[in-house]
């Protein structure tokens, strides 16, 4: 991560209008909109929204109330902070036109410049995370020895990982996995907005960013930071077989009249997963085109409906997963620039073992080895069945849904194992 000083003059708080880098206007749009949406506001209330500081809320309210945009409609007794205000007729008037610009209500945009900076000082060099760290982070699958270290060095490096095995043996999992360890590491700034060429783009997602409160210690270092600000978990993007190419890109509400970011903008500084990679509702191949750009050069480029191309960094882990072979669905040019290829393969004899009875102990029902052993030679040896991870989570809980029925206790018998892969397996 970056020294705190590097970034501080980026976060550092504005006290002024001409400090905040984006046109006044966009401040009196606000209070303009929220005034004509919500009737008498306080000052505190804009604050609150707007996420500026109080004195320059208040410059532009005395400005707006010179213009008889607005006026008081309570004087408060705690200060001008407790005002409240309300919007006048010639106010409405121009409320109507900033409406017409955007229906955007919320916290102010920082412009693109800003953001890049910040995404670049918060993403440069490698993370330090150990292999106790990733250890502890998979310590809840059965994995093959070392695998750690297979995954360990790509959350370090921050590039691109390509997770391919046959299905159901937990790489969608070990991609959860890596993204709650990127979320434990440093939190990081990012903007709720951002603005260039008098255009707005949302960049913050409730359902991607997680507000964080970091230790006193942490945040004492930044100083006071303009609230336009927010410190997040390092973000996790996942999508899988509904991801369309138009989510790559800004996405215009005809309504709203702003952008909302494309979902690699929302992972920056974190993770973006494509979970089923090859069965997406577009071909794998325009897919690919539209990555290797950003994977070789660190940048991708958004454009914008007046054609005007917006540079943005591309700091993310982006991790492909998929159950077909990489080969047939990727072109060598392609792999080459993934940094790290890991197979997440089919459990041995012994893991698969190791996981039957982890699974046994988390449903508490108890082991039985020769109910094992039984599916093992008849279910798996006998019919040449390929084995796989997640084939114990699932018979099992079938296992325990014939008990319930039963009305007994849950048990493993090699009667109930038939009966429960009689319905689990189609042959």
């Amino acid at each position: 991560m970056a020294e705190p000083t590097e970034l501080n003059k980026v976060l550092a708080q504005a006290t002024a209008a001409d400090e905040l880098g984006i046109p006044a206007s966009i401040v009196s749009d606000l209070i303009l909109r929220i005034l004509f949406n919500q009737g008498d506001v306080s000052l505190g209330k804009f604050v609150e929204t707007i996420k500026v500081h109080s004195q320059i809320i208040d410059d532009t309210l005395a400005w707006m109330q010179n213009e008889h945009l607005v006026e008081i409609a309570k004087a408060g007794t705690i200060g001008r902070l407790s005002y409240v205000y309300r919007i006048t007729d010639e106010g409405t008037k121009r409320a109507r036109d900033a409406l017409e610009r955007t229906q955007y209500l919320g916290p102010a945009p920082v412009p693109i410049e800003a953001y890049n900076q910040a995404i670049l000082l918060q993403t440069g060099g490698t993370r330090q995370v150990g292999p106790e760290e990733v250890k502890a982070a998979i310590s809840h699958l059965i994995l093959p020895e070392n695998f750690h270290r297979r995954i360990g060095p790509a959350v370090n490096a921050g590039s691109s990982l390509f997770l391919y095995g046959p299905p159901g043996n937990g790489k969608t999992t070990v991609a959860q996995a890596i993204a709650r360890l990127l979320a434990g590491t440093d939190p990081i700034w990012l903007p709720y907005a951002i603005t260039t060429a008098g255009q707005l783009v949302q960049v913050f997602d409730p359902l991607v960013h997680i507000a964080v409160q970091a230790e006193k210690g942490f945040t004492d270092r930044f100083g006071k930071v303009d609230k336009r600000w927010g410190l997040f978990q390092r973000p996790a993007v996942m999508v899988g077989g509904e991801l369309k190419m138009d989510a790559l890109d800004l996405r215009f509400d005809p309504i709203a009249k702003f952008y909302e970011s494309p979902l690699q903008l929302k992972a920056n500084g974190g993770m973006f997963l494509i979970d089923d990679f090859g069965r997406q509702q577009v071909s794998p191949q325009d897919l690919l085109n539209r990555w290797i750009v950003p994977l070789e050069s660190g940048i991708d480029f958004l454009r914008l409906q007046t054609g005007q191309t917006l540079q943005i960094p591309f700091r993310q882990l982006i991790v492909f997963s998929t159950n077909l072979d990489p080969n047939q669905l990727v072109d060598a040019a392609f792999l080459r620039r993934i940094q790290m290829k890991v197979e997440v393969g089919s459990p041995d004899d012994k893991l698969f073992y190791q996981v039957f009875a982890r699974v046994c102990d988390i449903y508490q029902i108890p082991f039985d080895r020769d109910a094992f052993l039984h599916l093992l030679q008849k279910w798996y040896r006998e019919p040449n069945r390929t084995l796989q991870a997640v084939h114990p989570r699932d018979i099992i809980k079938t296992v325990i849904s014939i008990c319930n029925y039963e009305g007994v206790p849950p048990r493993l018998t090699a009667a109930l194992v038939d009966e429960a892969c009689r319905s689990y397996f189609v042959n």
